[in-house]
């Protein structure tokens, strides 16, 4: 996806996570975060844009320490001016984005073609795993991801976020599992050992212990542990376990 791609879709992520909460009581649960209530979901995703739009708009070049990132997200707003704060950061946050020269040197922490890509994709993600949030508080699925979107959220997690040393998801003795998208061109096999997981894209020629198929808006939920509201839409082949193993360990 191209950086104004994601752009747009951290502009429409974020209305619809803010429209959610609009009709939705602050101190409703979010069944996909159980420790959660709306108001503690706004404020981590607020705080974490405001932490983001630091770096491509200040050029900084190490991450913010304590101090400094609580200079950045500001005063902790109250219950009532909360959605309102939320906009307001959402907003500068796309603002500082697009305004930003594409060759803008700051720090940011998974591979990317440049910083500016690295922000725009990771807050695009980072605000539509927390719109689903948002949507299971108001007690609804929301609309669907396109598939471009999802797709690229799969990759993000599976060869940024799943492979970094931190990761817990480890297995004494190697496994795989492969995930397939039917609506698009997209399919990764997960290796996991007693080491940090290695994934791959393409095909394989054995066979994964356990492969996910289904289309790409359902995988990006399971994946992200977000599973959708309803029935299961997609389709396990071999060791279920390895999809507890996954939801216990691989969380971001």
């Amino acid at each position: 996806m191209e950086i104004t791609e994601h752009i747009d879709a951290l502009r429409r992520e974020g209305v619809l996570l803010a429209d959610a909460a609009a009709r939705t009581d602050l101190a409703a649960p979010v069944p996909t975060c159980p420790e959660w209530q709306l108001s503690d979901l706004l404020r981590h995703v607020g705080q974490v844009h405001r932490w983001a739009t630091a770096y491509p708009s200040r050029g900084l070049h190490a991450p913010l320490d304590e101090e400094g990132r609580r200079a950045a997200i500001g005063p902790d707003p109250s219950d009532a001016a909360l959605l309102d704060w939320f906009r307001e950061g959402h907003a500068a946050l796309v603002d500082a984005l697009t305004l930003a020269p594409a060759d803008v040197d700051c720090w940011s922490f998974l591979p990317s073609t440049s910083p500016l890509a690295f922000w725009a994709r990771r807050q695009a993600h980072e605000t539509a795993v927390h719109r689903f949030d948002a949507d299971a508080a108001a007690g609804t699925e929301g609309p669907r991801l396109d598939a471009a979107l999802a797709l690229d959220g799969i990759d993000e997690l599976l060869r940024g976020f799943t492979v970094l040393s931190r990761s817990k998801l480890r297995s004494e003795r190697p496994r795989t599992v492969d995930v397939r998208t039917t609506d698009g061109p997209g399919s990764w096999r997960v290796t996991i050992t007693q080491e940090p997981p290695a994934t791959t894209t393409g095909g394989a020629a054995e066979p994964a212990d356990l492969t996910l198929t289904g289309p790409a808006h359902d995988l990006y939920l399971l994946l992200w542990n977000r599973l959708p509201i309803g029935p299961a839409r997609v389709e396990l082949d071999g060791d279920a376990a390895l999809l507890d193993l996954w939801q216990a360990t691989a969380a971001i």
